[in-house]
């Protein structure tokens, strides 16, 4: 796989962090609380918290998937790399973590 379509995987799992938190924020910069604003906007809400939550974890499994298969392969060749490759491992996981922050942040909203 190409650097261009992993590095479109992350910025897209990114982006879907930022697409969960935008829901919410919508109804705030209006004026209304979501729970005050009917089911549409309690709806939102809930549905912006599981795109936050989802599509993280999809680009962080495919990340972690890609650069996993690569650090085995790495390791089986030079064993001194093992502690690097579990860096790059931590920081692909990290996407998965950044969304269900968000989408914990959307909820506490509610």
């Amino acid at each position: 796989m190409s650097r261009s379509k992993l590095f479109t995987t992350l910025v897209f799992a990114i982006l879907c962090c930022a697409l969960g938190y935008f829901f919410p924020a919508v109804l705030y910069a209006v004026g209304e609380e979501p729970a005050k604003s009917g089911a549409e906007g309690l709806g939102l809400a809930y549905v912006g918290a599981a795109l936050a939550v989802g599509l993280a974890c999809i680009g962080s499994a495919y990340a972690v998937a890609r650069i996993g298969s690569a650090a085995i392969g790495a390791v089986s060749e030079k064993p001194e790399l093992m502690g690097r490759t579990l860096v790059f491992i931590g920081l692909a996981e990290g996407i998965a973590i950044y969304g269900l922050i968000i989408a914990i942040m959307i909820l506490n909203k509610l």
